[in-house]
């Protein structure tokens, strides 16, 4: 590489500071660096080399000092100007094409689009230093990229077909990437010689004399490099025949080869047993500098009748599919691994000093075959010359579209055949130059570079990737140098050449009879071609001269196109729709046309071979003229089979194409290329895509490499760094998406991101009308690359979908391409309540109803009338077992901290009854705000109010550290219940009145505060009785999910019920006692904190949820240690204990944690029982005790707190099993376990005494049957008599606690509970005898959205987003106008976010059917939860509307 405006030619410097030359030069070209750095950093490379002198360049300086090499020897590798900045991959632009983009997007008016929204900190810019490593795995200008995607062939790290020149790891490979090039001959003799068998080699080894040394220019190279010289080598012969000798620097390569057999054939195990024997396969593991050794190693396993498999060097333990490349290995029983020493000491190694072994490779032997390695045979040692046509002579390796990666075996006779084939069609001769640029280890490369040229005995040039990424035109001056007369490239290194050429006068091209350019497959190679002759004609290149050829690992080569003088056709070309193609059928068109495709022919095929074209899927029919299909070729050069694979190489070596009516069209079997295309006039093939690039979305089909071309045609400002984009597609909803990420430049800003996106997506969809679902950046230098430097795109499809691409930008479409979603469903004119019944009725259900146990009537007995009022209760206590203990309470360190008896509990609350008579002047009826934290105070002052009469009102105190969120709910059920007096402790009174509080609330609107620290100990004149059991006890605050604050009231004669429904069901009496960890503020779990004690006499230990934040195990511990049969706690505390002590229960065991005495543990909840959480709590606890069939669910709501409970006696709840679907349509479909759609569903406890239940129509109100889904109606002694507000909404009121059917018992009095569930008879039976009648809660009402005529339950939309990604800790989902919102917590880093907008947005779609409209990623904790362990989902969408939640990254899918 030249300096700017000064050669460097004659300077001696290293290789690898010519490298980093090189690569800078590329950088500043590529607009990747300033001129300024660029200068700063190439002085600081060239100090040591060229001191400077005052006056002097110090390269001129050394130009003087070192002759420059003789014109003899080889052509000067001139300066050439610094590449254009537009890089993208000429073999994908056409002018036309791109005046096509343009037109196109013209059309398109500027529209408003939604930009995605990023936090500063989750950009990460990053320099253009942090995008480019080092070249040993970077390729610039990479073909993978911009060539087609996904190949049929690939090396081994890549799905990429055919084969890439290149070396991506140039320094790491072998010393003799030294050498501008690596060049082979093959002395005289006549083809016919060339086929004797490999015995005859021995006899015609002294025959030659030493061959035209071809190669003085670069025994001893001048320029760059100074490492060991390349030595002229000789080639070997293949195992069906090739008999020629070269005499080299370095000795013959027929010795070589015979010394390496020999070696193989005799190497030893530990045990003395032979290593291998004929029909082994040996990997052999060279990098692209080395063909010499590569040659040896392939000759010397033909000659001991080893089959080699060539594969890349693998550079990491991580490469790209190496996995799939030991899969490989493993299934072709390799042991045995073939390299160089320099290869060998670049291979990563472990702590031993061997060879790592990589991911998923069998256990290796290494073998260096350098000459002092290899055994000398003995003078009458000759190589077993039996025959093996049909033998396997080579295993060349091909990845699929999905990344596997599978073997295709080369018999003898193919490869015979093939080079023959070849000879033929290209008319190779004695002693003509062949410049290769293709990796030699596979492919066309493999074909003509080191198997042809050997049975024609040729001279080979082989360039290594390494020179052309310094010089892209090295080898049109080797073309030059040598007089070649054929040349073996692909597009790519042409369009190089066409960057690099301006400046180079002296460079001819006449003495080319062919070009062979190898990738002729790719439709886009016409652009190449034309550019490269347009500007090469000039220098002598003749049209004619350009033969591209279609190739595939099945069929070797398919077709070449052959110069006239070989009896050619004249050259075609063919302008098709794309529209046309598409659909699969060949329509031309006219090229100004916006959506056509320009594609040349590949020539003929092979001599004697046939090829017909077939269709793509199913029977394979003959296609007619005018139709696309696979190509398919019956031909000797065909490979043999998959090895190892039978199923797969029938169905692709051995089919029997048919004719319409059936009949087939030859005796023989033909073999599928992968190649799509059609046969034109003078048969000659035209190949228009490869089945791995294919992409059928809807009933159409679309080429990667069409998308590709349409993506780099966008932005003339380059955009895309060094053109590098990958398109695949993935299956969501049963069809194939479209997924395009490219890699963008380190300098590019959000906002040209987002138009390169927006233009992209509208060229695309307006040249081949179809839309992109997924649109992705990608930091520069990121994706998976192959080994010689392409993307990898399998890997990178497996990347996009486990979610590990981690993209900087995305943008998806869901709503435009996903077209085939189920209709939105009609809503039909409801059924009347009469008919329902009637239909019930003739199909044999009964009426979904049900009820607990009968509560025995008593009202007229003493008892019934001292348990009527709870304070009359407490005082009967006091009096009669005053030193019996009720409640318990205990501290972070499990020490009991309060205890009150029920004389204790008495007097307290006299003192606060007494300090509320006289202190705050209330009267009965006034309503007292409880502002205490959990408590025996809260007990104290909730009896105190009752005893003179006053209405308490619990409410949750005020979070010290979130003021600013916490006390305006606190201020507003203050008002809201119009409370006269607030009692609270000294802590909080203080915190009420602060100058924090007076930031959030106005301080002075407080109603009067008292703190019930220190009260005087004073006794209450006289205890206030109500004079009816209707009259209010209580008031219940809490906000609902949906965000509403509700208050209810709750009667005396209610409270008494429930706790007698509660006595009865869990069988409590004073001797038991109960653990408790729930927060006491309101439903179930006020209830049981604050009223069953007191009402059935037994002794509750308290343990506050707060409490577990510091110790985790304190209410398992406190369970054990009380011995407690029954335990209350809410999913959070549940989900806290799964998480915090899953993984010490040995720990805990040793502690004397034992929860063998639980008999029931019940989680209070408001919601649909969780079965996961449920399930999981009973598994990691069972080691300690805990019995499978303790832990159950409760159900209460805001009209009834307590519905259902398990209590102690009855059959264990039952689970069954919903179809998903049918929900939505509000239909209960039961499907059997791990049936696809189920949903387990299990039920909330049994319904408790004196509850009635009955499911009605959500919108006739009409009696449903069993098992279908409606409105869950309740009638009890204990529903809640109303809504508490302060303008009393009458018609809310009458609505949900005074419903009657519009059918059947109209006379009942129901409560709407708002929740959906259906009833289900079981065969179980309860403790009355009669069958078990279980309730089963699928969701809130209000909760449900409404979407496309559906209704659907948020947790079954956030079930599914949790599981897509290991990263998502917590989803909450609701409705913005018309779109669905996700809102995902990310528990990872925030570089990674962005993964997730892909993997939800496909779980949802695929198994909601619901496009998701935004995607919200956030950090931990943003969702709100409260105390129950409930999302707050509308104060999540209050934040998300006000922008308060402070996102990671928005993404809104158009």
């Amino acid at each position: 590489m030249a300096e700017r405006g000064c050669p460097l030619e004659a300077v001696p410097l290293p290789a690898e500071v010519r490298e980093s030359l090189a690569e800078l030069e590329l950088e500043l070209s590529e607009g990747d660096i300033t001129q300024k750095g660029y200068e700063k950093k190439r002085a600081k490379l060239l100090a040591r080399y060229a001191p400077l002198i005052q006056g002097a360049d110090p390269s001129l300086q050394a130009e003087s000092r070192l002759p420059g090499p003789a014109p003899s020897t080889a052509p000067t590798l001139r300066p050439q100007k610094p590449r254009p900045s537009n890089t993208r991959d000429e073999r994908f632009r056409s002018d036309v094409h791109t005046e096509a983009v343009q037109a196109a997007l013209a059309k398109y008016r500027e529209r408003k689009m939604p930009m995605p929204s990023k936090r500063r900190s989750a950009l990460a810019p990053a320099s253009a230093e942090a995008y480019t490593p080092p070249d040993t795995s970077s390729a610039s200008e990479d073909e993978g990229s911009l060539r087609r995607p996904v190949r049929l062939a690939s090396t081994p790290l890549q799905s990429h077909p055919s084969v890439q020149p290149w070396l991506g790891q140039a320094g790491q490979g072998s010393s003799t990437s030294s050498s501008a090039s690596s060049t082979s001959s093959h002395p005289g003799g006549s083809p016919a010689a060339a086929l004797a068998g490999p015995a005859a080699l021995a006899h015609i080894a002294d025959l030659h004399a030493d061959p035209p040394d071809v190669t003085t220019g670069l025994g001893q190279p001048r320029h760059a490099y100074r490492e060991r010289p390349q030595p002229a080598s000789g080639r070997g012969a293949p195992r069906a025949g090739s008999g020629s000798v070269l005499e080299t620097a370095g000795g013959k390569l027929w010795s070589r080869s015979l010394k390496l057999a020999y070696t193989l054939l005799n190497k030893l195990t530990s045990k003395n047993e032979r290593l291998l024997k004929p029909g082994d396969r040996v990997a052999l593991v060279f990098p692209n500098s080395d063909p010499v050794m590569f040659t040896v190693a392939f000759y010397g396993c033909l000659l001991a009748e080893l089959v080699p498999v060539p594969i890349e060097v693998p550079l990491t333990r991580k490469d790209a599919g190496s996995q799939q490349i030991g899969f490989l290995l493993g299934s072709c029983g390799v042991a045995l691994a073939l390299t160089t020493d320099a290869c060998q000491k670049g291979l990563p190694k472990a702590q031993t000093g061997e060879v790592a072994t990589f991911k998923g490779w069998p256990p290796l032997t290494w073998l260096v075959i350098d000459g002092k390695h290899l055994t000398k045979p003995p003078k009458d040692w000759h190589p077993s010359a039996q025959d093996v046509g049909a033998g396997t002579a080579y295993i060349e390796y091909k990845t699929s579209k999905e990344g596997s990666t599978v073997g295709v075996a080369v018999s003898h006779a193919s490869l015979l055949a093939q080079c023959q084939a070849l000879t033929q069609a290209c008319g190779y001769a004695e002693a003509e130059t062949l410049t290769n640029v293709l990796d030699f280890k596979r492919d066309a490369g493999l074909w003509h570079g080191v198997l042809t040229s050997v049975m024609n005995r040729m001279h080979v040039v082989s360039v290594p990737y390494a020179l052309m990424k310094v010089n892209p035109l090295s080898w049109i001056q080797k073309v030059c140098a040598y007089k070649a007369r054929a040349a073996l490239v692909k597009s790519r290194d042409m369009h190089w050449s066409l960057l690099a050429q301006r400046g180079q006068r002296d460079v001819s091209l006449s003495s080319l009879r062919m070009l062979i350019v190898a990738d002729g497959a790719n439709p886009w190679s016409i652009s190449s071609c034309d550019a490269f002759l347009d500007v090469f004609r000039s220098r002598g290149l003749r049209p004619e001269v350009v033969c591209p050829c279609a190739t595939c690992p099945e069929a070797l080569t398919v077709a070449i196109r052959r110069p006239p003088d070989l009896g050619g056709p004249p050259p075609r070309r063919a302008v098709l729709s794309m529209g046309g193609l598409s659909h699969g059928v060949i329509r031309v068109d006219a090229e100004e046309k916006l959506s056509v495709l320009t594609v040349q022919d590949v020539g003929q095929v092979m001599p004697g071979a046939s090829v017909c074209v077939v269709k793509v899927e199913g029977t394979p029919y003959l296609c007619k003229t005018d139709e696309v299909g696979e190509i398919c070729v019956d031909s000797s050069t065909a490979a043999a089979a998959y090895y190892g694979l039978l199923g797969i190489t029938k169905s692709v070596f051995e089919t029997v194409p048919v004719t319409v009516a059936g009949a087939p069209v030859s005796d023989r079997p033909f073999t599928r290329t992968g190649l799509l295309g059609f046969i034109g006039p003078d048969d000659l093939v035209f190949v228009v895509g490869k089945l791995d690039g294919l992409m059928v979305v809807g009933a159409r089909r679309h080429n990667a490499d069409d998308i590709v071309a349409t993506a780099l045609a966008v932005e003339p400002m380059k955009f895309v760094y060094r053109g590098r984009i990958a398109v695949f597609s993935v299956t969501v909803l049963r069809d194939d998406r479209i997924v395009l990420v490219a890699e963008q430049r380190p300098d590019a800003s959000e906002e040209d991101s987002f138009q390169w996106m927006s233009r992209v997506l509208q060229a695309i969809d307006s040249i081949h009308q179809v839309g992109v679902y997924c649109l992705a950046l990608v930091p520069a230098n990121t994706l998976p690359k192959a080994p010689l430097g392409g993307i990898h795109i399998s890997e990178t499809k497996q990347r996009f979908l486990e979610g590990v691409l981690h993209p900087c930008n995305v943008l998806m479409c869901p709503h435009t391409c996903v077209t085939n979603l189920p209709k939105p469903r009609q809503k039909q004119p409801e059924v009347g309540p009469a008919s329902m019944i009637v239909g019930n009725l003739v199909a044999g259900k009964r009426i979904a109803q049900a009820s607990g146990r009968e509560l025995t009537h008593l009202e007229d007995s003493d008892q019934a009338r001292k348990f009527l009022f709870l304070p009359d209760v407490l005082q009967w206590r006091a009096h009669t077992t005053p030193e019996h203990p009720l409640f318990l309470l205990l501290n972070a360190k499990g020490t009991v901290t309060s205890t009150a008896t029920c004389v204790q509990l008495h007097k307290r609350a006299e003192r606060v009854a007494a300090a509320l008579t006289e202190k705050a002047r209330l009267s009965a009826g006034a309503h007292v705000a409880l502002v205490y934290p959990p408590g025996l105070e809260l007990i104290a002052a909730f009896y105190g109010c009752l005893y003179c009469g006053c209405v308490p009102v619990t409410v949750r105190p005020p979070h010290p550290q979130n003021l600013a969120t916490t006390l305006p709910t606190v201020k507003m059920i203050v008002e809201v219940s119009t409370s006269a007096c607030v009692l609270t402790t000294q802590a909080i009174m203080r915190l009420l009145r602060s100058k924090e509080a007076a930031a959030t609330v106005d301080v002075r609107t407080w109603p009067t505060i008292l703190d019930t620290d220190d009260i005087p100990k004073k006794k209450l004149g006289s205890i206030f009785r109500p004079p009816s059991p209707d009259v209010l006890a209580y008031l219940d605050f809490s906000v609902s999910t949906t965000g509403i604050l509700a208050g209810v009231k709750m009667s005396h004669a209610a409270t008494s019920a429930l706790c007698r429904s509660i006595k009865l069901q869990c069988e409590l009496y004073p001797s038991r006692q109960v653990a408790i960890c729930l927060d006491p503020y309101c439903g179930l779990g006020f209830a049981l904190w604050c009223l069953c004690s007191v009402y059935s006499g037994h002794q509750s230990v308290l343990v506050p949820p707060p409490e577990l934040e510091s110790n985790v195990s304190l209410w398992l511990w406190a369970v054990s240690q009380y011995k407690a049969r029954v335990t209350f706690c809410s999913y959070s505390v549940m989900e806290m204990c799964a998480r915090g002590l899953g993984a010490q229960t040995a720990v805990l065991r040793t502690k004397g944690v034992n929860l063998s005495c639980v008999r029931t543990c019940m989680v209070v909840a408001e919601e649909r029982p969780r079965i996961a959480l449920t399930q999981s709590f009973s598994k990691l606890f069972r080691d300690l005790g805990l019995p499978a069939r303790a832990v159950s669910t409760t159900f209460g709501c805001r009209v009834n707190v307590a519905i259902c409970l398990q209590g102690t006696a009855g059959p264990d709840p039952t689970t069954v099993y919903v179809d998903t679907r049918a929900l939505r349509h509000d239909r209960v479909r039961l499907v059997e376990r791990g049936s696809p759609h189920s949903l387990p569903l299990t039920e909330s406890g049994k319904i408790l005494p004196g509850v009635k239940v009955i499911i009605a129509h959500t919108e006739t109100k009409g009696p449903l049957g069993d098992s279908h889904l409606g409105e869950i109606w309740v009638s009890s002694p204990h529903n809640a008599t109303g809504y508490y507000t302060v303008y009393g909404e009458e018609g809310l009121q009458a609505d949900h606690f005074s419903a009657r059917l519009s059918f059947g018992d109209t006379q009942t009095v129901w409560a709407r509970t708002g929740f959906l569930g259906f009833l289900r008879r079981t065969e179980l039976t309860d403790a009355s005898g009669e069958r078990h009648d279980a309730l089963y809660v699928v969701g809130s009402l209000d909760e449900t959205l409404e979407l496309r005529g559906m209704r659907y339950h948020p947790i079954d939309i956030e079930a599914s987003v949790i599981r897509a990604h290991r990263s998502v800790a917590e989803c909450a989902v609701f409705t913005w106008t018309n779109l669905l919102v996700v809102v995902v917590e990310l528990d990872g880093l925030e570089q990674d976010a962005l993964d997730l907008v892909a993997l939800v947005t496909n779980v949802v779609l695929e198994e909601h059917h619901l496009v998701v409209g935004v995607v919200v990623i956030v950090d931990p904790g943003v969702i709100p939860i409260n105390s129950r362990g409930e999302k707050q989902r509308m104060h999540l969408r209050d934040g998300f509307l006000a922008d308060q939640l402070d996102p990671i990254y928005v993404a809104y899918n158009m």
